[in-house]
């Protein structure tokens, strides 16, 4: 299992180790992004790899709403660091330890990731092209 640790995020605090931010505040709690939240948490780690592994495990239990039955709050929700550390370590463990299979899966998921974002390049291209042939057409 890699070392990690989590800790609030400070705003205009500077990580020099590998890190990503997972959102603690609202619906969309859990939500792993390498680029600061106002209201998260900022895991660290000691090198690039074990960062890149768990960011797959922290995107697959937000893209399943695990954290949802976590959340507290009655206006705006929100997970508290305990209650997130505690839940991530044992699940992101129990994840990560069929090694093999966690690396097939992360390979599949940017895979299935590069694909959708080639499918959106190619909708804006057809929309572009539409657009043009429009416009073309209206002003005979």
């Amino acid at each position: 299992m890699t070392n990690f640790i989590i800790k609030t995020h400070q705003k205009n605090t500077v990580y020099t180790k590998p890190h990503l931010f997972i959102l603690n505040k609202g619906m969309n709690s859990g939500k792993p992004q390498k680029e600061p939240f106002t209201n998260s948490f900022v895991i660290i780690f000691q090198n690039e790899t074990d960062c890149e592994s768990i960011y797959y495990v922290a995107y697959s239990l937000w893209k399943t709403n695990f954290w949802h039955p976590h959340l507290v709050g009655s206006v705006i929700p929100f997970l508290r660091l305990q209650n997130f550390s505690k839940e991530f370590y044992l699940k992101a463990s129990l994840m990560m330890q069929e090694h093999e299979e966690h690396q097939k899966n992360v390979e599949a998921i940017k895979l299935l990731e590069k694909k959708e974002k080639q499918f959106y390049e190619n909708i804006n291209l057809i929309n572009d092209l539409k657009r043009v042939i429009l416009y073309r057409y209206s002003k005979k």
